[in-house]
């Protein structure tokens, strides 16, 4: 029989009594780990495709010292094709929050060097959190990607992360400010939740988006191009329209992206923050009846007209090198932010176009989302003639701006700076359409169409029957000036509710906006509209 001594003999050790000290030790040597990242190799190979890691990326986002990081321990709890042993924290993505000139902003970032910043389970868990977490917080949310894809070892759950992720894209449309920032690869499926957000940015050389790749693109149609010839940053910037903004690098990207944020509100139920300088209000812009010639038939750039009225001549524009024949960018108006939607004469006249249209109705759209009044500044001729512009749906999608502008219910001011003909006029937030204000300067048309076509039609066979067609048309063309097209027949009738000073034009703005800082609109009950695609 064993006796008592014996028993204790063979019995187990003991585990030592829980110890704080001891587990914060192991807390911390953890973290330290975690802070150092994976092989100092997948570091270097990052940076040697000219790219910086996500910690690099997310330091130079945030103010310094403000991020904080949710779920840094996560890691995937599948299996098979050797996952199993590749368990790493993190599982290749980071979340969490910080602020932005001291504004709380949420954001993730794909890290190319763990699975190479492809999408599994736990790593969309991860994103889903934080967005909750955003919209649940009403601020805006980033998202850094850098990443190949869905991890093809997880199958369809890895599928099923990203319907997650577009879900909530979609319900935070309008609710929050959303941006994209592509530092890498982004192609199939994943493209899609950077084009369910407002802005999105990339970088020449690194980043690439498409939905089928250059060898699947070969493969197909026998057609040959390189990542960046099929989905570059600027392919995407300036002719799909995918992306707003191109850099050379990733740190004036990432400097945009900041500079951004702080004209947006935190959400649609807030203004955007007010940033009085030292420009002063009643300024006068007497430059302008230089910048702008009085012929119609002359160009000029409406940006140096843009950088004569708002504050400190500082704009922030969106698709710059896209559709150039409409300028939309955000900027302040004594202080306030403000977005302005102005036709380009000196790119194709500046007439309103398929893709005018397209890239003006969004930003009208993101506008009136989150509470930024509208300015447009009107010098359009029409919209663009041509057999390929009607089989492409230049009715479809100028109904696009069209009901944009209807829709918006934000403070609207146009001012017609030159000439506005035609239905072009009426899309470009005519008072008929229902823009708040409408100003005009004194060299003003407004018409159904230019002296001289108006002439052609109306007086055409008078013009046939005169034994001197030229002088006759020339004659036309004048009286048709002076009855119809003169400075005032639209305030006349109610159409413009004052003809300005040009040298007036900033200080009118400024009052007139801040008068309708509280307009408030209430809309039918519906479930939503539905506006032309």
């Amino acid at each position: 029989m064993t006796t008592f001594d014996e028993l204790l003999a063979v019995a187990p050790t003991p585990a030592p009594a829980p110890d704080l000290g001891r587990s914060t030790d192991e807390l911390k040597r953890l973290k330290e780990e975690l802070s150092r990242g994976p092989d100092p190799e997948a570091t270097r190979r990052q940076h040697a495709k000219g790219k910086l890691t996500a910690p690099e990326r997310l330091r130079l986002l945030f103010d310094e010292g403000t991020f904080t990081e949710i779920e840094p321990l996560r890691r995937h709890r599948a299996t098979g094709f050797g996952l199993e042993d590749r368990r790493p924290h993190g599982d290749g993505v980071m979340t969490g929050w910080g602020l932005v000139h001291g504004r709380t902003v949420f954001a993730y970032a794909h890290d190319f060097r763990v699975f190479g910043g492809a999408l599994g389970e736990a790593h969309a868990q991860k994103i889903h959190k934080v967005m909750d977490l955003a919209e649940a917080a009403g601020a805006p949310i980033v998202g850094l990607s850098d990443g190949a894809g869905a991890r093809i070892q997880e199958g369809v759950t890895a599928l099923a992360g990203y319907g997650g992720i577009f879900r909530r894209n979609t319900r935070a449309s309008g609710v929050i400010p959303q941006i994209s920032v592509i530092l890498g690869p982004c192609a199939g499926g994943a493209a899609y939740s950077p084009a369910l957000t407002d802005f999105v940015f990339m970088v020449r050389g690194t980043s690439q988006m498409f939905i089928t790749g250059p060898d699947v693109v070969q493969a197909v149609t026998g057609e040959k191009i390189t990542h960046d010839g099929l989905g570059g940053a600027d392919v995407h910037a300036g002719l799909s329209g995918v992306s707003g903004f191109a850099y050379d690098d990733e740190a004036e990207c990432l400097s945009d992206v900041r500079h951004l944020l702080s004209l947006l509100p935190q959400n649609n139920r807030e203004l955007p923050p007010v940033a009085h300088g030292a420009d002063p209000a009643d300024r006068r812009t007497d430059a302008l009846t230089s910048l702008v010639p009085a012929d119609p038939q002359r160009a000029y750039d409406m940006r140096a007209v843009i950088e004569e009225i708002v504050d400190d001549g500082d704009y922030f524009e969106v698709h710059e090198a896209w559709a150039q024949n409409v300028v939309c960018a955000l900027a302040r108006l004594d202080g306030h932010v403000v977005g302005l939607i102005a036709n380009q004469p000196t790119a194709l006249a500046g007439v309103l176009d398929i893709h005018g249209s397209e890239k003006a109705a969004r930003f009208v759209q993101t506008c009136d989302a989150f509470n930024i009044p509208l300015v447009t500044l009107v010098d359009v001729p029409g919209f663009l003639p041509g057999v390929d512009q009607e089989h492409n749906g230049i009715i479809r999608h100028g109904a696009k701006l069209l009901y944009a502008y209807c829709n918006a219910t934000v403070p609207r001011i146009s001012l017609v700076v030159r000439k506005a003909y035609g239905g072009a006029y009426i899309v470009m937030d005519s008072r008929s359409i229902g823009a708040d204000l409408s100003f005009a300067w004194p060299t003003n048309e407004i018409a159904v169409m230019g002296a001289e076509g108006a002439a052609n039609v109306v007086f055409r066979r008078e013009i046939a029957a005169s034994d001197d067609p030229d002088a006759t048309r020339a004659r036309l063309i004048k009286e048709y000036k002076s009855e119809l097209m003169h400075p005032y027949y639209a305030a006349e009738r109610g159409l413009v509710d004052d003809v300005i000073d040009p040298g007036e034009t900033r200080a009118v703005l400024i009052r007139s906006l801040a008068m309708l800082r509280a307009k408030h609109v209430a809309l039918p009950e519906r479930k939503h509209g539905n506006p032309p695609v």
